[in-house]
């Protein structure tokens, strides 16, 4: 093979390695929302870029085929073409034919090692990366057309890799999972609203459902020398004068030291509307019991189980400290009252 066909040969292996890497790196870094909306915007390659990130592990696969075949390219024609050229050089300085072909051999391999480095591999990566979504749009059809045409060899391949992962435990994916923090997705809520795409109310609610769900109970405990109680034998007077002198529709029933659950006044109006002559330990309800340091989610979490409207709150060594209502848990949710 000539030396002019084999440069050309070159150039296009490294060209076809940086555009494989290139598009690797463009669906692996760019943004899905953003892609999504690119695609309804109908900007071209956007549901191309977003159907190779779906398949994401077969799209992978194929541009380390591609990689692949074009390294073993530069291998077998750039690295002989240029040592060819340097040996015959070498010789004619007078260094003998084996020492010239040593170090033919070895800069023939540092110049194609070189370029395919800094070429085909380290540039287009570094372009992707500054550039994914545009990136992406810009080399995903071609790709996804090159992909398509060796998919049954890629499929096999993939399969094969996807075995010996697992064999590894590891449960491959064929796309990547977005996963954000609590933080990264209040950075995102108040910057929508700094660009207009949110108004302030809404910003506030959504902040708030995902700052609020991990605030302890404590902070929003009725304290416990401020409960409402009646005693277990209490009848249904005194269940009722308790609930008008406090302004209280709900109370706690104890028995001592022991809570035996709440009552609700509506309870003791038809108790004694049907005549029933019942005490405040009869008509009880059972309430979930909290720890101080519980957070809003698990306490909402426990009164929804319970289909209970309240619950009791003890510290560390079981002593009573405070009662929460479910009422208050979605009034701090909602900011209907001060934080």
């Amino acid at each position: 093979m000539s030396f002019p066909i084999a440069l050309f040969i070159t150039v296009v292996l490294l060209i076809g390695s940086g555009f494989f890497v290139a598009a690797e790196f463009a669906l692996v870094a760019a943004k899905r929302h953003r892609m999504e909306k690119a695609a309804a915007e109908g900007q071209r390659g956007a549901k191309a870029a977003l159907a190779g990130m779906r398949e994401l592990s077969l799209m992978l696969a194929g541009a380390q085929l591609g990689i692949t075949i074009c390294t073993l390219g530069l291998g077998s024609i750039s690295k002989p073409a240029i040592s060819h050229q340097v040996d015959p050089l070498l010789v004619k300085l007078g260094l003998p034919s084996g020492l010239s072909y040593g170090i033919a051999f070895a800069f023939a391999m540092l110049v194609v090692v070189f370029l395919h480095m800094v070429i085909g591999e380290m540039a287009p990566k570094s372009w992707a990366i500054a550039h994914p979504e545009r990136s992406a749009m810009l080399l995903t059809p071609p790709f996804r057309a090159l992909v398509k045409t060796v998919r049954p060899l890629i499929w096999l391949l993939n399969k094969i890799s996807n075995f010996l992962v697992r064999m590894c435990r590891v449960q491959p994916r064929d796309e990547l999972t977005a996963v954000h923090n609590r933080e990264q997705l209040t950075h995102l809520v108040a910057e929508s609203e700094r660009l207009g795409l949110i108004n302030k109310t809404d910003s506030e609610l959504i902040t708030r459902s995902l700052t609020e769900p991990q605030t302890p109970v404590a902070e929003l405990q009725t304290p416990a020398g401020d409960i409402i109680t009646v005693p277990a034998d209490a009848d249904l007077d005194a269940i009722l004068a308790t609930a008008t002198a406090a302004d209280r529709s709900r109370l706690l029933v104890r028995d001592g030291d022991a809570v035996l659950g709440s009552i609700h006044a509506r309870d003791a109006l038809v108790a004694r509307t049907r005549g029933r002559n019942v005490t405040a330990r009869e008509l009880a309800r059972p309430v979930p019991e909290l720890h101080s340091g519980d957070s809003i989610a698990h306490a909402v979490e426990q009164l929804r189980r319970n289909r209970a409207s309240l619950a009791v709150i003890r510290d560390e060594h079981g002593r009573l400290t405070g009662l929460i209502s479910l009422d208050d848990l979605i009034a701090r949710l909602m900011g209907l009252q001060a934080a």
